[in-house]
Parts: C-alpha cells; structure tokens; sequence
C-alpha cells in the first residue's frame, strides 16, 4: 500500500465519507452502521484491499473518460477533501468535478451480477445516497454517477439534488457522529463478523452470574430459537437436495441442468493427526499446546 492510500485512509477516520452514507442509513448490503463506527474509533487502519474495490481504483479513470466521451462533458480531478459547511465532520472526495456546471461524476464499476440493479433509471440505493451525500458537501445540483457493468456495459446517470433526502441523510449522520463516534458506544449490534469479534474482545470472559433482562428480551429470545429451528429445518431440506444431486452425479465432477450447474470436486488436505501425535510424541504436544478462550452461546427455553 503506498504512503498516499495510507494517508487518505486516516483521513477517513476523520470524518464521514460519501461511502459510509448507505451504511448509517442501513442500505448498504454490504457494510453497517456498526463497521463504520468500527472503522472511525479503531487506531489502525485495513491495509488489504478486496479485488472488486482494487479494479475500481484502477477503472475509475477508464469509467471517466468513457463518460465524457458519450456525454461531450468535460471532467477534472479534486484532489482534496472536502467539508461540509456547518459540518466539517461530513466530508466528501469526489472523483470528479463537471466543467461548466454545477455538477460532479461518481464513478464506479460493478458485477455484471448486478446489471438488474442498474435498469432504465435506477440507481443501487447505497449509491443514490453516497450521491445526496456529496451533494450536500459541494453544494452542487447534479451528481452524475457512471458505472461499467461486468467490464462490457456503460451506463451513465443523472441524480438530481434532492433536499428532503439530503436533510434524511444528514440528520442520521450526525446523530451517528455525535451518539456513537465521539462517544465511542457502538451503534445497535448486527449480524457483522466483525461485531462478533467485538463483543468477545469485549467480554472475553463470563463472570458467572446470572442476571435478569427486561421483558422486551424474552421476545428476543423466543424468535432466536424460531429462527434456529427454521435455519436447522432449511439445512435438512437443503442436505437432502444436495445428496440426491450427488447420487445422480456419481463420480461425475460436473453437473449442467437448464440454467443451473452443480460441482462436486475432489480435494485433498492434509492435516495432523492429532490422536497419534499426542500418543507418539507426548513431550512435544504438551509445549506446543495452545489455550483458546471460547464462549458458547445457547438459547433455551425454561419455562
């Protein structure tokens, strides 16, 4: 990671960013509300960089200059960050700026998975807002947003400076910046890896006790244990699929039927045989044994 990315990434920390919009507002399908905020109080930064978001650093300039081409509009790089007027904790890095308007250009590239999502003159919501939100910042009326689409489809779109949607989102921003980040309380828990490993680093160990919640828990409660029993239901059902698939393949690696393929490969592990190693060589075990801390959760009905 070079020095710039570094830097541009403590400066996320500073502030929230047109990409963590869709998030605090719960759009996003792909981050939360409680990752930002992770993200915001933590003293270090993610250095690894996913795939998908590696090539759409790299296309952004490709997805630029195929806007202005179709378009005729010509664009230019903002090499700041910028703030918001009354609020400088919400900031914005643009891709672009539009000569000759009062507008900017999000570029972006996408799975052509999610070419739907992108029909007539839809928007992913999670962008539409990153969108309001860079409008907000700059003041600008129009934000357009470019996106190729599984390398092979451009589109291009207009969103229009929307002032209710704006307040809406500004209104959740700050609410998450004054009540969460400057505080440092998490947002409310979600299903998030990174929640769960949170509240172990947390609460690593259990105390013993036992105490008492209020009544609103028990509902929590009971719909963990229906929603288990349903998810242990869906798995048999899905085992049973899956086994009856298996059996038709035989040996068969492959499986095409209509639209749908099957595979069932073969792979090989090797592992250490745990048993046989402590049996052999019991010196060794014992000073290579490491202690893990574990804590179970269950849900049981007692009355």
């Amino acid at each position: 990671m070079t020095e710039q990315r570094k830097k541009w990434l403590w400066e996320r920390k500073k502030g929230i960013g047109g990409s963590d919009a869709g998030a605090i507002l719960g759009i996003n399908p792909y981050k939360s509300a409680f990752l930002v905020w992770q993200d915001k109080v933590t003293d270090d930064i993610d250095e690894s960089q996913s795939e998908a978001a590696y090539w759409g650093t790299v296309l952004e300039d490709i997805v630029a200059k195929e806007f202005s081409k179709q378009t005729g509009k010509k664009v230019r790089r903002v090499n700041r960050t910028l703030e918001h007027a009354k609020y400088p904790f919400i900031r914005a890095n643009i891709d672009r700026d539009v000569a000759g308007e009062n507008a900017i250009l999000e570029c972006k590239t996408a799975n052509a998975f999610y070419a739907k999502e992108w029909k007539e003159d839809q928007v992913p919501a999670s962008y539409l807002a990153q969108c309001q939100h860079y409008l907000a910042v700059t003041g600008a009326r129009t934000c357009y947003i470019a996106c190729l689409i599984g390398g092979q489809r451009f589109v291009w779109k207009a969103v229009s400076r929307d002032e209710e949607l704006i307040q809406m989102i500004l209104t959740a921003e700050i609410e998450f910046w004054e009540n969460h980040v400057l505080t440092g309380v998490p947002p409310e828990m979600d299903g998030s890896c990174a929640a769960g490993e949170y509240l172990f680093k947390t609460y690593s160990h259990d105390s013993g006790e036992t105490i008492m919640l209020e009544s609103r828990y028990e509902s929590a409660m009971k719909n963990y244990l229906d929603l288990k029993a349903q998810s242990d239901e869906i798995k048999r059902e899905m085992d049973c699929l899956s086994n009856q698939l298996k059996e038709q393949m035989k040996e068969a690696q492959t499986a095409v039927s209509g639209s749908y393929q099957a595979d069932w490969k073969t792979r090989e592990s090797k592992r250490v045989d745990t048993d046989r190693f402590k049996k052999e060589y019991p010196d060794i075990y014992q000073k290579v044994l490491r202690t893990t801390i574990q804590r179970n959760f269950t849900v049981k009905e007692i009355g």
